[in-house]
């Protein structure tokens, strides 16, 4: 297949030991990634209803047809999905996705994506060399791999694929060309919490990439799978690779100063990732001794830790915080990088315990908790932040112990059992905002992250407006700098690229525009934007979207022509920006009818209590910047300061409403069998039906 595809997508079922294949053309109407994933799962999991852990659950990892090309900001991403054991009070099909050398390597084997189901007998690994796939012994008579840290299972998978530690070259052939090369497999593992079945474990690739929300490492020890590994010597075979070189040069040429870099942006002289060229240019930290790692093709270089030493490979963004804010929230600034290393060798995701810790610590300190308390722990509080805690806290969860056998399960559901959750989350002292996850950027201010991820199954962790519309504008006041661009010119210059709309109006973050016919449209119009773009063409999320460039005329960005013409130069296809909406929008009303066939009711739509009464942050946002978004207040746009702004009850529940109409849904959310057939979703609508949902 010319256009980008590799055009199978590989199948193991773990309890039978058999591999077969799916044609890729069956499913590339989708895009690639999360669109192929969700339409994979409903195909191969038949029943919805299931657990995260049961057997017949489907785990998808889907690459698309820019992956493994010189596509700017998403040839190495990888999307991942299934029933996921984190999520809160149901297990809903769910998301994450993860960058760095697999789903490049996956194409390069031959495979636009792999579906995994059943559960092997004893701990398996799956080897995939090109065409050849091979489910090996992990166990300690076999591989030795079960038990290992996500470090050190990487190490021995590369010893075992190459042939042993002597073993310069991975050889296939004899020659070059009959397929030798010098490159390490692209592993993904999970690490012992996720043999344990923490729920919130993550599968890590390549040190510091991962999946993160949703659970996928506990998926993986759960079906006794330990690791996946790939290496491929084939290519990518692109429709039009002049139309690919020549958007390259245009890319080169537009999108910063190549010789001349400077990650900065008038208002953000200083601030870190996302520093300038919208959410594009990153590596702020580069002068820092920043190691130059990075995606497959990709010039963020945003993997490379936060020291030139060994400490935290791979790692960035929250993975180090968690380090740092031994530091800074505990005051023990001597707390050191091992803190995430040993996060990423047990397999962690770093928000549930970094979240965890604020409200354990109010626990600990108000009595509650601590030893022969009314919950019982011999967790040495008085030292949090230290690395002795650390190593504690984390080893508690992995294995079970202490308060370790109920935080394993994820903070919402130790509070429920000990019988603090209504208290906790009510006030915000447990700062839970949806389905089951800890608060993230605020939903009381940046309405389109809470009503989104609380329409969805997760945190949506959609950086987009968040680092033009809140970073930008918050940090300049902080610095002493003006704003980029003035209120008006701004939205106007992004809302001129929220096709098909082209609607400034839908950017208005006021007490009342947050609310508006225009706000659903806006939330509407991103739920379907990223389902697309970002997660089924999978441009990177610290990449695109491109709505502010400091090195172009009027800061202009390059959304909304760099998506479709990287995408079409690849595929041969002629997708405008405003069909891969549309396309999203059919990924979103499929994702939507899963959940309707896992439970979904409307009470799952809202966000938590304490959202609508506390006008303080949170226990852990103490030290969050104000949250300055544009407004439409009295006839004219303007800049305003919204923390401490509460939601209200009854205008998110209209708000809702107005949604579901928007959207087509039914008064209860879920899509109509008409929305859905129009959609070309008449299998889901199907098996609505045969449910008696629709």
């Amino acid at each position: 297949m010319a256009n980008g595809y590799a055009g199978k997508i590989l199948v193991v079922d773990l309890s039978s030991g058999e591999i077969s294949s799916l044609d890729t053309a069956d499913y590339a109407e989708y895009g690639g990634g999360h669109g192929m994933g969700s339409a994979v799962f409903f195909d191969l999991c038949e029943d919805k209803t299931i657990s995260a852990f049961d057997p017949a659950n489907v785990i998808t990892f889907m690459s698309g047809p820019i992956q493994g090309t010189l596509a700017p900001f998403g040839a190495g991403r990888c999307e991942v999905q299934a029933i996921g054991p984190q999520p809160w009070p149901v297990e809903w099909f769910t998301r994450s996705n993860f960058g760095g050398r697999f789903s490049g390597m996956l194409k390069f084997a031959g495979w636009d994506g792999i579906a995994v189901t059943g559960k092997a007998e004893k701990p398996v690994w799956i080897d995939i060399r090109d065409s050849d796939v091979t489910v090996r012994d992990a166990s300690e008579t076999g591989d030795a791999l079960w038990g290992l840290g996500t470090y050190d299972a990487e190490s021995r998978i590369y010893e075992l694929v190459r042939g042993g530690e002597e073993s310069d070259w991975t050889t296939y052939g004899a020659s070059r060309d009959s397929g030798r090369l010098a490159q390490n497999p692209a592993v993904v593992s999970c690490g012992q919490a996720g043999e344990n079945l923490v729920r919130y474990a993550a599968l890590i690739h390549e040190g510091g990439g991962g999946a993160g929300q949703g659970g996928f490492g506990a998926v993986f020890g759960s079906k006794n799978l330990k690791a996946i590994s790939v290496i491929g010597t084939g290519q990518v075979a692109i429709a039009d690779p002049q139309a690919l070189m020549e958007a390259r040069a245009w890319w080169h040429e537009n999108y910063f100063d190549w010789d001349d870099y400077k990650p900065s942006l008038p208002g953000l002289h200083s601030y870190g990732e996302g520093g300038g060229g919208g959410n594009q240019s990153g590596g702020a930290l580069r002068n820092v001794g920043q190691r130059p790692i990075g995606c497959m093709g990709c010039t963020k270089l945003c993997h490379g830790g936060r020291s030139a030493t060994a400490e935290m490979p791979g790692s960035s963004c929250f993975d180090t915080w968690y380090q740092a804010q031994s530091g800074v929230m505990w005051g023990n600034p001597a707390a050191s990088p091992s803190n995430t290393d040993l996060l990423q060798q047990y397999g962690i995701n770093a928000w549930e315990p970094s979240m965890q810790l604020p409200w354990l610590v109010g626990l600990y300190k108000q009595g509650i908790l601590g030893p022969g308390k009314e919950i019982d722990s011999n967790l040495p509080f008085d030292q949090v932040g230290s690395d002795a805690f650390n190593a504690a806290f984390l080893d508690c969860i992995v294995n079970g112990t202490d308060i370790g056998a109920d935080l394993k399960e994820g903070a919402a559901r130790a509070a429920t059992k000990w019988g603090r959750y209504e208290q906790d989350v009510t006030s915000g002292d447990l700062a839970i905002a949806m389905h089951g996850y800890a608060h993230h950027y605020d939903a009381r201010t940046e309405f389109e992250w809470g009503a989104g991820s609380a329409l969805g199954d997760r945190d949506i962790n959609e950086h987009d407006i968040t680092w033009v519309l809140y970073w930008h504008t918050s940090m300049a006041p902080l610095y002493g700098q003006p704003q980029a661009l003035p209120a008006k010119e701004m939205v106007e210059m992004i809302g001129a690229t929220l096709l098909p709309y082209a609607d400034p109006m839908m950017l208005d973050f006021s007490d009342e525009g947050i609310y508006s016919d225009n706000f659903v449209k806006f939330v509407s119009w991103h739920r379907a934007y990223t389902r697309f773009w970002k997660q089924s063409a999978m441009y990177c999320d610290w990449g695109i979207t491109d709505w502010l460039n400091p090195w172009a005329d009027g800061y202009k960005g390059l959304t909304p022509e760099i998506e479709p013409r990287f995408y079409n130069a690849v595929t041969g296809s002629d997708t405008s920006f405003e069909q891969g909406v549309e396309m999203g929008t059919k990924i979103w009303n499929l994702d939507r009818a899963i959940w309707y066939l896992q439970g979904r009711k409307p009470e799952h739509d809202l966000l938590a209590e304490w959202q609508f009464r506390r006008q303080t942050p949170a226990a852990h946002s103490t030290y969050e910047i104000p949250y300055i978004m544009p407004v439409y207040e009295n006839g004219e746009w303007a800049y305003k300061n919204l923390w401490g702004r509460t939601l209200d009850h009854a205008k998110y529940d209209d708000f809702l409403k107005r949604y579901y109409a928007f959207e087509g849904w039914d008064a209860n959310g879920c899509p109509t069998a008409e929305t859905l057939k129009k959609h070309g979703l008449d299998k889901a609508a199907d098996e609505l039906a045969a449910a008696g949902i629709v």
